[in-house]
């Protein structure tokens, strides 16, 4: 069955994410309103309206990009490839002047070279425009105004835009990062799926860029992502609506609140510590994140009960003189310190993990870019 989102309503869309996010991303898409939403390996389908698009550009916290699907068909060799790729009304996605860029993916027999696949459609789009305008629009790797991506399994092939340009962890308003920096949508992710309410108090004590504690200040005051970014893909579509767009933004800055919920910092680094202030001024958060220069063995509890989320070194990208030990500190001071509260903890040092000494009551496998990654939480009674 062909999807052909130019003449059909709704259209189709694949919400990329990190592997071990794909149900947090999913509850988000229900929530912006996607329909006949499916859990995929690393992404979630969904249907939706232009609308729904923007949303989900603006308002997801976990998804990477969002594609939009333009034609899915079927090709057995080079030539039914070109000739499919050919037939579609490119002249209704961009014009002459404009850039475009096409990346593939494969996992076919019969097309085993993904960049043969996509040297193929890129043919096909500039011979189109060369026939009907004798012109052809230029290719631009670094700053096209048209994404394309191509996904061929076996003999089925599926054309999309990438609605979101840049990467949509590019949140825009981290300035500086530390040595071995958490992703935005990581972090995002960690908090959400830690079941942390946005109300009660929150902790990072190994801050880092302060990436979590600024994602935590998003989701307590309700900020959407997207309104620090300057552009998206679909901004150069032909088909853009600004009027609908600025409805989306008018919506983003209306249901933000102000930031009550009391979240917390620390690092034992200085550069952390300058880095992180940074950051948090750009996100407007300054203010209200409180953060300190000490160790976490040696920090105050800085209040009864709360949730505390940490990113320790893995001895991978930051390393420890001695990494075991490390984490036995870690769990002594959460046994001795933090009765009362709920703690994460994310390593790829599986070792190490061990000697936290505390029974996780949640496990969950995530990936920190190609590190492999447990994601455990514990009650502290």
């Amino acid at each position: 069955m062909s999807r052909n989102s130019t003449n059909t309503n709704p259209f189709f869309f694949i919400a990329k994410t990190f592997q071990g996010l794909e149900e947090v991303l999913a509850h988000e898409i229900q929530g912006i309103g996607g329909s006949n939403i499916r859990i995929l390996k690393r992404a979630v389908s969904f249907e939706g309206d232009k609308s729904t698009m923007y949303k989900a550009n603006m308002f997801l916290r976990t998804a990477v990009r969002v594609l939009r699907s333009i034609k899915d068909f079927e090709a057995f060799n080079e030539r039914q490839l070109y000739e499919q790729v050919y037939q579609i009304p490119w002249e209704n996605f961009m014009e002459i002047g404009q850039t475009f860029t096409v990346d593939a993916v494969t996992g076919s027999h019969l097309f085993k070279n993904s960049h043969f696949v996509a040297l193929k459609t890129k043919d096909a789009l500039v011979d189109r425009f060369r026939k009907r305008e004798g012109k052809r629009p230029s290719v631009d790797l670094q700053k096209p105004d048209l994404r394309i991506h191509i996904n061929i399994q076996g003999n089925m092939a599926r054309l999309y835009l990438d609605s979101s340009g840049n990467s949509l962890h590019l949140r825009g308003y981290r300035k500086a990062m530390t040595k071995a920096p958490l992703s935005e949508i990581l972090a995002a992710g960690m908090i959400l799926l830690s079941g942390w309410d946005g109300k009660t108090p929150f902790f990072d004590p190994m801050c880092g860029s302060g990436t979590l504690p600024i994602e935590a200040s998003l989701i307590a005051s309700n900020t959407a992502p997207g309104l620090f970014r300057k552009s998206f893909g679909f901004f150069s579509w032909i088909d853009f609506e600004e009027k609908l767009w600025q409805k989306i933004v008018d919506q983003a800055l209306e249901q933000e609140t102000e930031l009550t919920t009391p979240i917390y910092a620390s690092d034992i680094s200085p550069l952390s510590i300058k880095i992180s202030t940074e950051n948090m001024k750009s996100a407007g958060f300054e203010d209200d994140i409180k953060l300190e220069k000490i160790s976490f063995q040696k920090a105050p509890l800085p209040c009864d009960s709360g949730f505390l989320i940490m990113n320790p070194p893995y001895d991978q990208r930051l390393f420890h003189q001695n990494i075991q030990g490390f984490y036995k500190e870690i769990g002594d001071h959460l046994k001795q310190t933090y009765k009362g509260w709920t703690a994460w903890i994310i390593s790829s040092n599986m070792e190490a993990m061990k000697r936290v000494g505390l029974k996780p009551s949640k496990r969950v496998q995530l990936f920190n870019g190609p590190l492999q990654c447990k994601y455990q939480g514990y009650e502290l009674y």
